[in-house]
């Protein structure tokens, strides 16, 4: 693996402005989001509206991944797809949700999740994880996904490349009718060929008019996972694998999750849809 030096907080920028004309979410402003009460399984028509949601969202990412490249800030990137999402009308999701300060997640290297972008500069043989969330029509699409920045040694290569189809073999799990640890049974099954972890503590997740509807998605095979999936549901699914232990360490920011080992980890995610016969990703671009 690379030897590259373990990273550290940068500095952020000043919090980035939000247009007034565009719907914000009811926990902006809040300490934390009110709960969920509504239903897991969604209409045509707010299925239909978290589809928006979710292509400006994964055209956001798309934007910001353009620029990935040694010596680009991951401030940059979030400024990328803030514009993005802005400029087509959605609010990005993770601003100002329980407080995170920034309109993506971004993870480097041994950072697991929620990573917040600053001043840190990419390297040469780094993986970056852009986690991008946009909402509009009073509705969430959310998805992330690793990149290779310049020229990336081959163990993490191939972590990046197998946590991708890691996602792709949960996608095509899905099946109404089934219980929901299929898609972590078949995750962590998958992942274990090759020794990697599978992190535990941070799973997929419900989500329509709320970001997160209490509904859990383990990426592990859990016997507590027992939902069974039906037509209309929305989720997401999102493995996050490691090169090394699941465990983890939480920074003093509260947010940027790393490595308990500081080995990489890489996570792809989409947002997606139970049909009659399997699953219809939202976040496609």
């Amino acid at each position: 693996m690379s030897g590259q030096s373990l990273l550290v907080p940068g500095e952020q920028s000043p919090i980035r402005s939000v247009p007034g004309n565009i719907r914000r979410p009811e926990y902006v402003g809040k300490p934390a989001p009110a709960p969920y009460t509504g239903p897991e399984v969604q209409t045509p028509e707010t299925v239909e509206a978290m589809r928006i949601a979710g292509r400006i969202a994964a055209r956001a990412m798309e934007e910001a991944a353009k620029i990935i490249a040694p010596g680009v800030t991951t401030d940059q990137l979030d400024k990328v797809a803030h514009e993005y999402m802005c400029d087509h009308g959605a609010y990005p999701s993770t601003l100002g949700y329980r407080g995170f300060p920034k309109s993506l997640c971004t993870s480097v290297n041994e950072v697991i999740c929620h990573g917040i972008p600053d001043s840190t500069v990419l390297r040469d043989g780094d993986i970056v994880n852009l986690d991008v969330t946009a909402y509009i029509g009073g509705v969430h699409g959310d998805n992330n996904a690793t990149y290779l920045v310049g020229d990336v040694d081959e163990e993490s290569r191939l972590l990046v490349e197998r946590t991708r189809e890691a996602l792709d073999r949960a996608i095509r799990a899905v099946k109404p009718g089934r219980q929901i640890n299929i898609i972590g049974r078949v995750i962590e099954s998958y992942a274990k060929r090759f020794g990697y972890g599978v992190v535990r503590d941070f799973t997929g997740h419900g989500i329509s008019t709320s970001f997160h509807s209490g509904l859990i998605v383990p990426h592990y095979d859990s016997p507590h996972a027992t939902t069974v999936m039906r037509p209309g549901m929305t989720f997401t699914i999102e493995p996050m694998l490691t090169l090394g232990t699941h465990e983890y360490d939480l920074w003093e920011d509260g947010w940027t999750v790393v490595t308990k080992d500081r080995k990489r980890t890489a996570q792809f995610e989409h947002t997606l849809v139970v049909t009659d016969d399997g699953a219809d990703i939202l976040t496609l671009p």
